[in-house]
């Protein structure tokens, strides 16, 4: 696993973070001041209620202290890179989505190696945490996820047709680098997957449709309209799981802490692809009506 955990794996990250950047464009962070409400209640959601209903989850729920650790590693994932799509299926506020994702990628090399830290040291133990500090942890996410998504946007500003050109086949290429680690983290514990899923894949389950329901509801109370109800459930759904298995491998070795971002990597797609769907036929039966 040498070659694969400190040179293949984070590349592959590198370049799905590169892919987003060159997606990117400055008008992305400028419409965050333009409509700070709709931005403040899906970063809100995002950055803290998560994290506080994973933890809740990994307090109550009877699993390893180190699929309490993996779960907490998913929920400080910034939103994943297909959350756009399925924002623009779902008809929801597009814009808003790719914001959410922007800013949020970049802000996680201050929330991931918070909430990581502070997960391993309640978990895992005050006493193993000489090697685990927030600075390290906050070099790791700085080098593999803001560094490529500034390049990338960079790219697109000051090569644009360029970024146009490569953009499409990139975000392709980086949908099968995820495939692949996510594939191979499913692989190097095959033998103990069907044990792992039965302690940790309700779990995940549980705290992807309590995400889920939570970040409509709020944005229900708060946000300005139905599309951004859509894109702010879809973007609290869908996380980063390539960063947090990396991020899992990289800092703590791999195995049990894997699993979490593996299940639910797996489980929200499933999730997001049904309230697409019934978001889509809702909004269908409301046409045939008018």
């Amino acid at each position: 696993m040498g070659i694969v955990t400190d040179v293949v794996l984070p590349i592959a990250l590198a370049f799905i973070m590169l892919a987003l950047g060159l997606g990117l464009t400055f008008d992305d962070f400028v419409r965050v001041a333009r409509r700070p409400r709709d931005f403040a209640v899906g970063a809100m959601s995002q950055i803290i209620v998560l994290p506080a209903v994973a933890f809740l989850l990994a307090s109550i729920w009877p699993m390893a202290p180190e699929l309490a650790l993996g779960l907490m590693i998913i929920a400080a994932a910034p939103g994943g890179v297909t959350s756009n799509l399925l924002t623009a299926f779902a008809r929801g506020d597009v814009a808003l989505s790719i914001s959410l994702t922007a800013v949020i990628s970049l802000l996680s090399v201050i929330t991931v190696p918070f909430v990581v830290v502070f997960a391993y040291g309640h978990f895992i133990g005050e006493q193993a945490m000489q090697d685990i500090t927030v600075a390290d942890t906050a070099i790791s996410v700085f080098l593999i996820v803001t560094v490529p998504v500034a390049i990338g946007l960079l790219v697109r500003r000051f090569a644009e047709r360029i970024a146009l050109r490569i953009e499409p086949a990139a975000r392709a290429l980086s949908a099968v680098l995820f495939v692949l680690v996510l594939a191979g983290a499913i692989y190097q514990e095959r033998s103990n997957l069907a044990d792992y899923y039965a302690q940790a894949g309700l779990a995940t389950l549980a705290l992807n449709l309590l995400m889920m329901a939570i970040a409509y509801q709020l944005a229900r109370w708060f946000a300005t309209g139905a599309k951004q109800r859509t894109a702010i459930a879809i973007e609290c759904g869908l996380q980063n799981g390539t960063l947090a298995i990396t991020i899992a491998v990289l800092l703590f070795g791999g195995g049990l802490a894997t699993v979490p971002a593996a299940t639910y990597s797996l489980t929200m797609f499933v999730i997001a692809l049904i309230y697409v769907a019934v978001l889509r036929r809702t909004q269908g039966d409301r046409s045939s009506s008018n």
